[in-house]
């Protein structure tokens, strides 16, 4: 694969339902070089369309990147050997997707794709809470749906789906997820019931020696964090919303 280009940026661009964002990554610190690009995800976002707007995001920062040099994707679906297995809040045509081999042709240069959820675990292991952290950590997202990334001694299990947890007859993501508690006007107090439901459960499975809360929420940690009572250390996540692009240059540069 090729290699960062002199000044030691890497691309990475994170396709969310909403948005499709994009920056040049320092990974030397860890954060972004410029500020990122941000274009709306298509009203229907398939993988072509979707496409489309990456090249439009990576061609703005052609200056800081070059033309050739990798550039990490992240999407918010299972991705097994580039190919996206499901789809999260994007068009079921990305399902049994290609988006290595897709995103590859589009932009003319190596891609690497990768789970949201997974890139944004990624940056907190290597730049954010979960720096020098060794065993089992354990990253959940907590937005739209539940993400979640799974590390044991810094390497990733990939994939993890412990937002589709069963919990109380419910996908977990349907209990607990921000969005949720947005939806059903949930106190601070009555959110922290559900997650303190979802986070023991998946203590009891996985024994995780750390988990670390990410999503837009985690700006609000001191709102719930201190309602849980788990025998695991719980701490936000420090990277938040940049977590997935820094995550995915990450991957991209290795």
């Amino acid at each position: 694969m090729g290699k960062a280009t002199g000044k030691g940026l890497v691309l990475g661009i994170d396709i969310g339902g909403s948005g499709i964002k994009g920056a040049p990554v320092d990974l030397g610190r860890g954060e972004f070089a410029t500020e990122r690009i941000r274009i709306d995800t298509p009203a229907r976002a398939t993988p072509e369309a979707v496409a489309e707007v990456v090249a439009e995001v990576a061609a703005g920062f052609t200056d800081e990147v070059g033309e050739d040099s990798p550039v990490g994707v992240t999407v918010p679906a299972v991705v097994h050997h580039g190919v996206t297995k499901s789809a999260a809040n994007i068009d079921d045509s990305w399902i049994d997707a290609d988006a290595d081999a897709l995103f590859t042709r589009v932009l003319g240069r190596p891609v690497v794709v990768m789970n949201d959820a997974d890139a944004a675990g990624h940056a907190e292991m290597r730049f954010g809470a979960g720096r020098d952290t060794e065993g089992v950590v354990l990253l959940t997202t907590l937005g739209t749906g539940i993400g979640s990334a799974l590390f044991l001694n810094g390497q990733l299990v990939p994939n993890t789906e412990l937002g589709h947890l069963e919990l109380d007859g419910e996908e977990a993501e349907h209990r607990a997820a921000a969005s949720v508690r947005e939806d059903e006007d949930l106190s601070w107090e009555e959110w922290a019931e559900r997650l303190q439901r979802f986070y023991r459960h998946v203590e009891d499975l996985f024994w995780p020696d750390l988990i670390i809360v990410g999503g837009g929420v985690s700006k609000k940690a001191d709102k719930f964090l201190p309602l849980l009572d788990l025998r695991t250390e719980i701490v936000p996540a420090t990277l938040r919303n940049d977590a997935g692009i820094i995550g995915a240059a990450w991957q991209a540069s290795h």
